[in-house]
């Protein structure tokens, strides 16, 4: 992996949540790539395994549902016999439900046979907020006591366009994700004199493997949703997960953030400074 810049991380252990996804694993490898050891965590052992094993001998793959507190638990104590120390928590699981999800953007009394905002399902709407909001919460339980162990601890949580504004259409996941930025500020005051720091990143459109079917038709082509989304970002184009990268590992460093904490940094292309006209 081509880094944008390098930081040293030997000797310093990261858990990556949501490790063997599309842009969980880009972050296991560019701190791998920085000599860190990396725990990725993610519901297949299979999948977290494989991405593993190509961090060039720094890395362990580990099944965890972060929702569970003791398959958390049970990850902490391998990770502990492993490597001995935890200096680093990217909380990166999350994601969204099409049960909690709308199929129209704006209700219509005229609409018929569409899943809106009175047909969504109460379980999916719990699963998308915990899975977001919890699955922030739960692991920095567990492994943030071993980061107050050390002399610069440090936790990167995920937040989303929707914290910023609700998105159409993911009303909850929007909601949760707002959740998670205001607890990235509660936790930076919380542990701000324990020597723990807590950030967030902000990721603007990305592809991913759960919003492709939002973005792309079938057959390829860009859906409306889309044109929207491309429309309200001035660069006019989606980011590539490597883009996200540089203001992970600014985050991580204490050379290059040491008095920064409590902060969300959008990687966005401009959508949060554009107001459409």
């Amino acid at each position: 992996m081509k880094l944008p810049f390098e930081i040293d991380l030997s000797g310093k252990v990261a858990v990556v949540t949501g490790g063997s996804g599309v842009l969980g694993s880009y972050f296991c490898r560019a701190l791998a790539a920085c000599g860190a050891n990396v725990a990725v965590l993610g519901r297949s052992k299979e999948k977290s395994g494989k991405l593993a094993d190509e961090l060039n001998g720094k890395g362990a793959g580990f099944a965890v549902d972060v929702v569970d507190v003791e398959s958390l638990k049970t990850a902490k104590e391998d990770i502990l016999k492993l490597w001995g120390r935890i200096d680093i928590l990217i909380n990166c699981a999350g994601g969204n439900n099409p049960v909690a999800t709308t199929d129209d953007e704006q209700y219509s009394k005229e609409a018929k046979d569409l899943q809106d905002f009175f047909h969504l399902d109460p379980k999916g709407v719990q699963q998308v907020f915990d899975l977001n909001f919890l699955g922030t919460l739960l692991p920095t339980q567990v492994f943030g006591e071993e980061l107050l162990k050390q002399e610069d601890g440090c936790i990167v949580n995920m937040s989303s366009m929707g914290a910023y504004l609700p998105l159409t259409k993911v009303g909850t996941y929007s909601a949760a994700k707002a959740a998670v930025t205001n607890f990235t500020q509660w936790l930076a005051t919380y542990f701000a004199k324990a020597g723990v720091r807590v950030n967030a990143i902000a990721p603007g459109f990305f592809v991913t493997a759960q919003n492709k079917s939002l973005l792309f038709n079938e057959d390829g082509t860009p859906t409306a949703r889309t044109g929207k989304i491309l429309a309200a970002t001035p660069m006019g184009r989606f980011g590539e997960p490597e883009e996200l990268i540089g203001t992970l590992l600014y985050l991580v460093s204490k050379e290059a953030s040491g008095f920064i904490t409590g902060v969300v940094i959008p990687v966005d292309g401009g959508y949060t400074s554009y107001s459409g006209v």
